[in-house]
């Protein structure tokens, strides 16, 4: 459903930007480099209307369909690294323990070494 809803966004976006670069300017009279105003597609008097309904129509489609593709934005559930985190185990270290105690960890080597002894006194 997304999908179709982008695909449309897309299409309208385009369309409304054709259709605003057709209308002729309140300005200068452009339209009159091209030939004039009268031996337009759409006639004298038609392209004003026509484009202004089309303008019109085309922009309440791109606010539906912005609207629409923000609120699915806005809801869409995330997964992220930080929903399969445990909590940290709790400290297994005593305030008794000598601080130069090594733990099964320390002492474990890998298959296939031996562990390094000690040179000092």
């Amino acid at each position: 459903m997304i999908i179709v809803i982008t695909i449309i966004h897309v299409i309208v976006s385009i369309g409304l930007i054709l259709v605003v670069l057709l209308q002729q300017g309140k300005g200068a009279e452009v339209g009159a480099v091209f030939g004039g105003s009268s031996s337009t597609i759409f006639g004298s008097s038609g392209a004003g209307n026509f484009l202004t309904k089309m303008t019109t129509g085309m922009a309440i489609v791109f606010m539906m369909t912005s609207l629409t593709l923000g609120y699915f934005a806005g809801h869409r559930p995330s997964a992220t690294i930080f929903d399969n985190r445990t909590p940290a185990a709790p400290s297994t270290k005593t305030e008794n323990a000598p601080s130069n105690a090594q733990g099964p960890a320390a002492t474990a080597s890998p298959p296939g070494t031996e562990p390094q002894k000690s040179t000092t006194p």
